[in-house]
């Protein structure tokens, strides 16, 4: 089963060219009245459950239990996969690694009809290969890649393969490979945009993620908080024009009591956010794979790397996919949890949340 869309749309958004330098930003409108969750159960060995059923799972959204679905089986449906491999920064201790990935691709994708492309980055992304069937290119794309600067703009060329994957036909799967440091270094695209591109659109993604040599950690809560909210004009984040200048608080504290002036809902979905920013800042890879109902996985050498495109070959098309009608839709970001309500011994991983864009409540 196929970890394929984060929303159904009601209307269908109006396609773009793919975009072709990092100076693009993406941006993902959604008015949404269904809501997918790709979810994978696995034992304590490691093997994937098939035995669940739709009963079985507890969703909730922003912690309101919903009712959901199983949707049928999509494994068969064509493919649309983007390679996104970092060249520069610490990648570019990397690229020996990357030549073994072309000959494993065939396990990945499957016998279904595919096109993959390849993105490259260092502080600049490019496509370094088109969408293409012949996967004997791709692999040359991997011998051929040359070593990048020192920046990794990760944000930026998840961007160009989210809008490469926008174009794509509906019946296609979407799917991105991100082989990145665990750090962004430069992107023009921001955290907090990153963030709704990801977790706005019908793209799955499977991340490799290896350390970064340094770490820039920024915070920046207040521009996921800023505006339309209670408290001061501009946003709750915002200054207070009237507050005692002696009694002004961090930002991480006012962060906080921000959220204590949402209704409950709202407030878990604020937090979720805020979250998530943070785990952004700590591990992108892993952050946009939790998000978007991907898979992570961690290596340090080549055959790590080989080891777990393996493990995703044998994942990708085992999953169940959850569908559900939102209790309580509203704009913005959406905390998702999903359990069991028995079965000990099975480790259950879905998404945890999604993106609808607007200024109110989404109809």
């Amino acid at each position: 089963m196929w970890p394929q869309a984060a929303l159904t749309q009601t209307a269908t958004p109006q396609p773009a060219a793919p975009a072709e330098s990092s100076d693009q930003v993406t941006t993902l409108t959604a008015r949404t009245t269904l809501v997918l969750v790709p979810t994978m159960g696995t034992a304590k060995n490691g093997e994937p459950v098939f035995t669940l059923q739709a009963k079985d799972f507890i969703v909730t959204d922003d912690g309101i239990e919903q009712t959901v679905t199983l949707e049928e089986d999509t494994g068969g449906e064509p493919l649309a996969l983007v390679i996104v491999v970092e060249t520069g920064g610490s990648g570019a201790h990397q690229l020996e690694h990357y030549r073994g990935i072309g000959p494993l691709l065939e396990s990945v994708v499957g016998a279904v009809p595919h096109r993959v492309a390849v993105v490259e980055f260092d502080s600049y992304a490019g496509v370094s290969q088109g969408f293409t069937a012949d996967l004997d290119k791709v692999d040359s794309a991997f011998r051929k890649m040359p070593e990048g600067d020192a920046g990794g703009a990760i944000y930026d060329a998840i961007g160009i393969a989210v809008d490469m994957l926008k174009v794509q036909p509906p019946k296609y799967r979407r799917a991105i490979l991100l082989i990145s440091e665990t750090n962004d270094h430069g992107s023009k695209l921001k955290a907090a945009d990153a963030l709704k591109a990801i977790s706005d659109t019908n793209t799955a993604i499977y991340s490799m993620g290896f350390s970064s040599t340094r770490s820039q950690v920024g915070h920046e809560a207040s521009e996921m908080l800023g505006g339309g909210g209670p408290g001061p004009a501009g946003g709750c984040m915002a200054d207070d024009p009237d507050a005692d200048p002696l009694a002004k608080k961090n930002k991480a504290v006012q962060a906080y009591d921000c959220l204590s002036l949402l209704a409950p809902p709202l407030r878990l979905a604020k937090m979720a956010a805020i979250a998530a920013r943070n785990a952004l800042r700590q591990n992108v890879p892993e952050t946009v794979a939790h998000v978007s109902g991907g898979e992570y996985f961690k290596f340090s050498d080549e055959k790590g790397l080989q080891r777990d495109m393996v493990r995703l070959s044998n994942h990708i098309s085992n999953r169940y996919m959850l569908s559900f009608h939102p209790i309580a839709p509203h704009a913005g970001f959406h905390a998702l949890q999903v359990a069991l309500r028995e079965y000990r011994g099975v480790r259950v991983q879905g998404r945890t949340g999604y993106w609808v864009d607007g200024d109110g409540p989404v109809p």
